[in-house]
């Protein structure tokens, strides 16, 4: 059963599998449309370095780009920096790419940025950034093959070349931050606007 109470459609402006089991494990009725962006050009243009205002960027401009095409509608739009101090990572390109950041992670602390940003006839109504801390536990190289071995190309689906809720747990050994902000999606103050607006029945 559907907690939607509006008339107005509630659409993901992404295809994420991990986001989308979210908002419908939540008991949400939604569309999932990819926002047409082009990321990595918007993020150089804004000449932005903060990963936190980075991600909030690029969830606003998924948001805003869906939102364009379904007036009247509600449009989530997500997005998620991880760095390493002052170093931004991006989903690898492929498994050496993967392999190169797993060094670096490893025996580290990492944040995860996770931007919500919801859009209404073009406009942002809401947002928000909730931050995770990640710690990995140092791996040998073997380690790190035999973990890339298992995991196959699902590692160049995500940034920091792993998925929690899958074979990446292993990589860890101390996480500080809530599961829907490391899985991508801050879903707490994302329900809590919806139920502010009298969008949701609960």
């Amino acid at each position: 059963m559907s907690l939607w109470r509006s008339k107005s459609r509630l659409i993901l402006a992404s295809q994420s599998s991990a986001r989308k089991m979210l908002l419908a494990n939540a008991g949400l009725e939604f569309r999932a449309i990819t926002a047409q962006i082009d990321e990595r050009g918007i993020q150089a243009a804004s000449k932005l370095s903060n990963p936190r205002e980075i991600a909030l960027l690029l969830a606003r401009e998924k948001a805003k780009a869906v939102s364009a095409h379904h007036p009247g509608d509600y449009v989530i739009g997500a997005d998620q920096t991880l760095a390493l101090g002052d170093r931004l990572f991006n989903k690898p390109a492929g498994r050496a790419q993967a392999l190169a950041q797993l060094r670096d992670l490893a025996g580290n602390s990492h944040e995860l940025n996770s931007a919500v940003a919801v859009a209404h006839d073009g406009k942002i109504v809401f947002e928000d950034v909730s931050v995770a801390r990640m710690t990995m536990r140092q791996m040998s190289e073997a380690e790190l093959e035999a973990y890339l071995d298992a995991a196959g190309d699902a590692v160049t689906t995500s940034v920091g070349a792993y998925q929690l809720e899958s074979l990446g747990i292993h990589l860890f050994e101390r996480i500080e931050g809530d599961h829907f902000t490391i899985l991508g999606l801050p879903l707490l103050p994302l329900l809590a606007f919806l139920r502010r607006e009298q969008l949701v029945a609960v």
